[in-house]
């Protein structure tokens, strides 16, 4: 019999451990699921190497475009792989509006960049960053919640929403503080005004 997917494949030889809900995942969704880990994986590991490099402006536009294919593959697989999955309906709901958040971040920070609204594309790409970084927050409040033997299914579903929401949230009031974007469309930077001597 073939196996179910690779994901399950390698949890079956210890390569990978999985938890049982997302084992019922990947066997729910055998292509999809190991698309969607590939992708998000690759996407969260360029992240920070494309904004590290956002001043070699010919490395961080060919680390961008990784990222944003990546992103687009984890993004349009997280919406039916939140749909199949088999955790309760809002944690469900959490994946799938994290997958759409992606996305239309994604769109937004592209389109600003086309439209040579650097600070915007900045901003919108860390906002996108901190969505991706979801997954590993995710991660670590479901493994703090079994270490400190809470109820799986509320802490599941709070994990599901709060894992990208916070980051976001954090990116978001960061970036308010440094006030408007001067790189709206028509808007010019105008020099400071001489003082009068």
């Amino acid at each position: 019999m073939m196996p179910i997917s690779i994901v399950a494949l390698l949890s079956g030889l210890g390569l990978v451990r999985l938890p049982y809900e997302m084992l019922l995942l990947a066997q729910r969704a055998p292509i999809l699921f190991p698309l969607h880990m590939v992708a998000s994986a690759g996407a969260l590991a360029l992240l920070a190497p494309a904004i590290w490099l956002r001043h070699r402006p010919h490395l961080h536009r060919a680390l961008g475009r990784a990222v944003g294919v990546f992103v687009v593959v984890g993004g349009l697989t997280a919406i039916p792989v939140a749909v199949l999955s088999a955790s309760g309906v809002w944690a469900r709901a959490g994946f799938f509006v994290q997958g759409l958040v992606w996305l239309m971040l994604l769109g937004m920070g592209w389109r600003a960049i086309l439209e040579k609204r650097r600070a915007d594309h900045a901003r919108l790409m860390l906002a996108m960053a901190a969505v991706t970084t979801g997954a590993v927050w995710f991660r670590l409040m479901i493994g703090t919640a079994l270490y400190l033997k809470l109820p799986f299914e509320p802490a599941y579903a709070i994990a599901a929403w709060v894992g990208w929401l916070f980051p976001l949230c954090a990116v978001l009031l960061t970036a308010s503080r440094l006030g408007p974007a001067a790189s709206r469309p028509g808007s010019v930077r105008q020099p400071p005004s001489p003082v009068p001597s």
